[in-house]
């Protein structure tokens, strides 16, 4: 990752813009959990750096992108603060990490719970195309315009992420030849993975009262209700291309197509369901 000469800051964002008005109490919430799952990324990289121990390219690549996630967390926290003074990101983030770790962040194994670095890079490709795909959807749902600039600038950060994971993941297949099945065993492994404890724990942590008590199915689904129901098909469409891209398959093909409708049919039924249990 090379230095980003100008790279955007929070100071630099239009705060006097800032339109309370234009947010409701669910996009609040979401912006909320996704703060602090962002602003934790420093463990990521430890955990990064531990699996490439002996690459000082990509340890400072891992560095790096843990700075922009941080700084991430701390746009979409001093927005959240702005909306709701009664919050703080630092007391969330507090209560998210005191309930909330990783087992393997607490290892000291030099070894990817993906089985290998190509494999672990598959994962990492994963997480951007989440990442990028779901602040472009929320960019493109929403009209508060701060909230709107941060998310379109996120969005880019994500992209460009994934291009250096991805980057990474094309070195590592030259010495490790892992194969398409296997790129898309983890892939989807990892997809399946955005619905456990993290982002759940994230909503619970963000927004519950001091004396909640944390029940994943609970906070599941409450994120899960209003994360999904800001995407679009054009998004779902862009998410199945960068996957078959991660895995070694042509996108805009037939099977992308497919997958792309499954994948749509999926997310709106999760929404309708969401939406049944909730009423």
């Amino acid at each position: 990752m090379s230095a980003q000469q100008n790279h955007w800051t929070i100071e630099g964002l239009p705060w006097d813009a800032l339109d309370p008005s234009k947010v409701d109490a669910d996009l609040l919430k979401i912006i909320k959990a996704a703060a602090l799952v962002e602003y934790g990324a420093e463990s990521y990289a430890d955990y990064l750096c531990r699996i490439f121990h002996d690459d000082k390219d990509f340890q400072d690549v891992a560095r790096r992108w843990a700075v922009e996630e941080v700084q991430h967390g701390k746009a979409l926290g001093t927005w959240a603060e702005k909306i709701d003074p009664s919050w703080s990101l630092e007391t969330a983030m507090d209560k998210f990490r005191k309930g909330y770790t990783p087992e393997h962040f607490m290892d000291d194994d030099a070894i990817s719970v993906r089985g290998s670095r190509s494999g672990e890079m598959v994962a990492r490709c994963m997480v951007e195309t989440g990442t990028s795909s779901y602040y472009t959807a929320i960019a493109d749902s929403i009209e508060e315009p701060v909230l709107q600039k941060i998310c379109r600038l996120i969005a880019a950060d994500e992209f460009r992420h994934y291009k250096l994971f991805y980057d990474t993941l094309n070195r590592y297949l030259a010495k490790e030849n892992l194969s398409r099945p296997a790129r898309l065993k983890i892939a989807l492994g990892r997809i399946a993975e955005s619905e456990d404890d993290e982002l759940s724990y994230a909503y619970f942590a963000a927004n519950a009262n001091d004396n909640d008590v944390y029940d994943r199915k609970t906070y599941n689904k409450a994120y899960m209700q209003r994360a999904y129901s800001y995407y679009q098909f054009k998004h779902t469409d862009r998410i199945v291309g960068m996957v078959f891209k991660a895995c070694g398959f042509k996108p805009h093909t037939l099977p992308h197509k497919i997958a792309t409708k499954l994948a749509w049919w999926r997310i709106n039924g999760e929404v309708k369901r969401m939406k049944k249990l909730a009423a």
